[in-house]
C-alpha cells in the first residue's frame, strides 16, 4: 500500500497492517496492542508496564504477562526494537533503524536522540562465527 495511503488509515487498520506486514496473525490482543503502539502513526516507546496500563484505561483486557510475551514476538517480528536501560527498565521502541536515544533520569522517560552527533568508530572485532548485529547508544540526562 503507498505511504499516503496508510497516512489515511484508521489506528485499528494501521495495526493491522503494521502485523500482517510482518506475518504475525492480528488475534484480538495482538490487535489491541498494536493499536495502542502504532494506531495513530507516532513512534513510541513504551514499557511492558506503562503499554499495560495504557491497554486497561482503554477497556481492554489483557494480563501483564500477555502483554510481556506479546511485545516480545513483535520484537521477534522486527516489529519493535527492545532498549534495557539498565538491569530494572527495559523499553520497546517502534521506531527500528539505528538511533540513539536519551534516557531521562528524573522522570524515568526514553526518547529518541539525533543521529547527527553520534560518531561510532573502532567497534572491537567480534569473537568467532559472530557479527555485531546493533549498537545501541542511550544517553543518560539529568537535571541540573
Amino acid at each position: 500500500m503507498p505511504h499516503e495511503q496508510k497516512n489515511q488509515l484508521r489506528p485499528h487498520e494501521r495495526a493491522a497492517d503494521w502485523l500482517t506486514d510482518a506475518g504475525l496473525r492480528p488475534t484480538r490482543q495482538r490487535l489491541a496492542l498494536a493499536t495502542l503502539l502504532v494506531g495513530d502513526g507516532r513512534d513510541r516507546h513504551v514499557t511492558a508496564e506503562s503499554l499495560h496500563e495504557a491497554a486497561a484505561s482503554g477497556d481492554q483486557s489483557v494480563s501483564l504477562a500477555t502483554v510481556y510475551n506479546t511485545l516480545r514476538a513483535f520484537c521477534g517480528a522486527g516489529l519493535l526494537h527492545e532498549i534495557t536501560v539498565d538491569g530494572n527498565r527495559t523499553y520497546f521502541d517502534t521506531r527500528t533503524d539505528h538511533h540513539p536515544h536519551y534516557y531521562w533520569e528524573d522522570d524515568g522517560r526514553l526518547s529518541d536522540a539525533p543521529n547527527s552527533a553520534i560518531q561510532i568508530e573502532g567497534l572491537p572485532t567480534p569473537p568467532e562465527n559472530t557479527e555485531i548485529s546493533r549498537v545501541d547508544v542511550v544517553i543518560r540526562l539529568r537535571r541540573r
